[in-house]
């Protein structure tokens, strides 16, 4: 208890992660209100169609697709911080531009422009956050930059929905590029020496010396080799599937359970983000002794019977339900969140976690181009609340196998427990 203390009292002490970790909390704060401005614009103001809707991921997902291992590499090879201050200065440029879309022709290619900026911004975060913390720090800092995520939920919907009973979507596409443009100003107060001196461990100099061909490789070979990883983003792709064939089709649902209500989406996300945050903060004070298995599949039954329950609504339900389900969706969310990317730091050496999550990037955002088309063709079919309940069965479905099979698709959890107080940094490169 007093060294966990400790542990988490020196890392809030850290000057420079926490510089940066209130940047990205502030860029973060702002994409969702962004997130549902442009959901709302869309679909109740411009009517677009479920297919329609489901052009936005395709759009977002593509430049992953591209630029993802490369953004990795990108972000385990250059300045993390010069990077970092690029993306959010391009993205508040980006962001105002959207503000004059006039339609979909126009504001799908903005939004790919955009996204190519986050794919890189997303692997510098995450490897920055490695080489700033501790290896016992690392559920902690994960916890925090989970919670950020989460919280933002909370608070950019609820207040997002505010400011679309009063003003227009073009408002909160403001703020977001105003809040990116803050995130730019914070990382300007990190200078670059105090990153080189919490960067430098554990980076050889002949890293300099490696082609940018070769690092890619040797990132796809680390992530292959390694089953634990291997399996963890093969489970997490299954899942994925699933989940993105009716992440953008909520708007769809909500124009049949209230059609004239708005801000209902703002409140079951900000219900979400409320669940997740609850969690995380339990996740962070328990120990990690359970299996990453029992973790991801348990958090995959709670998003699946709070997906199926929200097809199941009917019009004029009252918000009570869609605040119930939303916190259950979050808590499922919040799981996962923080099980998924601690796996992915945790069992990746820090010179090569920019490149296992650039790898990430790109494997999930390959299966946001399939899915959302697929998904939106079958809300426009069949109607969204069919859709919704069928697929909340099959993401509960995985959850209960992940479970099931747990042992068998994570046979190293048992192993590491018992060894890697003793060489943490060596379990990670052996147990592959």
């Amino acid at each position: 208890m007093n060294a966990s203390s400790q542990a988490g009292t020196s890392l809030l002490k850290n000057k420079v992660y926490m510089r940066v970790y209130s940047a990205y909390a502030t860029a973060t704060f702002g994409d969702w209100f962004d997130a549902l401005a442009i959901q709302v614009l869309v679909g109740y103001r411009w009517h677009a169609s479920p297919l329609m809707l489901a052009l936005i991921p395709v759009s977002i997902a593509l430049p992953g697709i591209l630029l993802g291992s490369v953004a990795g590499v990108a972000a385990d090879r250059v300045n993390k911080l010069k990077l970092m201050r690029m993306c959010d200065l391009l993205t508040a440029l980006l962001t105002v531009l959207v503000l004059f879309a006039p339609n979909m022709v126009w504001l799908l290619p903005l939004l790919m422009l955009r996204a190519a900026i986050s794919t890189l911004n997303v692997p510098a975060q995450q490897s920055m956050t490695r080489t700033m913390v501790r290896e016992d720090q690392l559920l902690q800092a994960t916890s925090l930059n989970g919670l950020v995520n989460q919280g933002s939920k909370i608070a950019g919907p609820l207040l997002g929905g505010f400011a679309l009973s009063v003003l227009t979507p073009q408002w909160c596409i403001l703020i977001n590029a105003c809040l990116r443009g803050c995130s730019y100003l914070l990382l300007l107060t990190v200078k670059k020496s105090e990153v080189e001196q919490v960067g430098t461990e554990g980076k050889g100099d002949q890293e300099e010396h490696v082609s940018l061909r070769t690092m890619w490789m040797e990132g796809w070979s680390f992530m292959l080799r390694s089953r634990l990883l291997l399996n963890t983003m093969l489970f997490g792709i299954v899942c994925s599937m699933a989940i993105q064939m009716i992440d953008f089709q909520f708007t769809s649902l909500f124009r049949v359970l209230a059609p004239s209500n708005e801000s209902l989406l703002g409140w079951l996300v900000a219900a979400s983000g409320g669940g997740a945050v609850f969690i995380i903060m339990v996740m962070n004070k328990m120990n990690r002794g359970t299996g990453y298995g029992w973790k991801l599949g348990t958090s995959y039954v709670l998003m699946g019977l709070s997906v199926g329950g929200l097809g199941l609504l009917q019009p004029g339900t009252s918000n009570i339900s869609v605040l119930l389900l939303g916190f259950l969706l979050g808590i499922g969310n919040g799981i996962f969140i923080i099980t998924f990317n601690y796996c992915l730091q945790k069992e990746t050496p820090p010179h090569m976690t920019g490149r296992v999550f650039g790898i990430q990037s790109t494997i999930l955002s390959g299966v946001m181009i399939g899915a959302p088309l697929l998904g939106g063709m079958l809300v426009q079919a069949a109607g969204p609340s069919r859709i919704f309940f069928n697929f909340g069965i099959v993401i509960a479905l995985i959850g209960v196998l992940g479970i099931l099979f747990g042992r068998v698709l994570w046979p190293v959890q048992k192993e590491k427990s018992d060894s890697s107080t003793e060489q943490p940094g060596k379990v990670k490169v052996m147990e592959t």
